[in-house]
């Protein structure tokens, strides 16, 4: 890992640490309105970070948060283990293309592997030519179609 920075995952207690990565989040994707504007209050964050089921991680150069992952993991019916599904990772644009998506990559990998989590998948856009390339590097490409399905209300 590049010693200019370090991966640390977050726990209950790193609420600020997650609200900046929530910020980093919405600078990255340029989608202030979901990572910034409306953002949980602590006790609903700290609980989140808290759950076994999901993982963020963030990329620090001292205090400030130059990279995050955030995601699920997801028990399964048909065996007993568990997947994970990458959400968001970013990475600050000044501090791309100098390892911190691999590192925050290879963080999660160690961490999967000591919970047991038989594989780790994430999705990326066409046209996402670095996304692409980056998890081109790490693991096996996959072509699928995503459906987003909208919920119905039960009519009262």
């Amino acid at each position: 890992m590049n010693p200019a920075f370090a991966v640390r995952a977050l726990g209950a207690t790193d609420v600020p640490r997650m609200r900046m990565t929530l910020d980093l989040f919405a600078e990255a994707f340029d989608e202030r309105e979901t990572y910034s504007n409306n953002q949980p209050g602590d006790a609903y964050l700290s609980a989140l970070l808290g759950n076994d089921n999901f993982i963020a991680l963030a990329a620090l150069e001292g205090d400030a948060v130059i990279g995050g992952l955030a995601g699920y993991v997801l028990p399964k019916f048909e065996q007993r283990r568990s997947e994970f599904y990458i959400y968001d990772l970013a990475v600050a644009e000044s501090h791309r293309r100098r390892g911190v998506a691999t590192a925050m990559i290879r963080t999660l990998q160690n961490i999967a592997a000591v919970r047991g989590i038989y594989v780790i998948f994430v999705q990326a856009d066409r046209g996402d030519d670095a996304a692409i390339a980056l998890y081109s590097k790490l693991g096996v490409r996959e072509d699928v179609l995503h459906f987003d399905i909208e919920p119905k209300r039960r009519d009262p």
